[in-house]
């Protein structure tokens, strides 16, 4: 029996194709937004990275590390209600608000 060889998506690719490529790419999205493309790109694979190996991780807490995570969430949320609370929000934008320059 011969084992199959599996060769990446990109092997079959010469240089001159992967240039063509990379030039229909800058066509497409223009030189200065390539740099911001892949900022972006960059964070999506880190966030999804992150996603799943959270959803790894809840895999192996047991019930006690869950019932903790539940009550920090609980308490992280009290405590920023209460912040709030003590600290509301004055928009200083609104005609007729003291100290407008409207």
């Amino acid at each position: 029996m011969s084992a199959a060889v599996v060769t990446p998506m990109f092997a079959g690719l010469g240089t001159t194709e992967l240039l063509i490529i990379v030039g229909i790419i800058v066509l497409l999205f223009g030189a200065s937004k390539l740099p911001e493309l892949a900022r972006g790109s960059g964070r999506a694979l880190r966030i999804f990275k992150a996603e799943t190996k959270g959803l790894m991780d809840d895999d192996d807490k047991t019930d006690a590390q869950r019932e903790i995570d539940a009550r920090n969430a609980e308490a992280d949320a009290r405590r920023d209600t209460d912040f709030d609370a003590q600290h509301p929000v004055r928009r200083t934008d609104d005609p007729g608000t003291p100290g407008s320059t409207r």
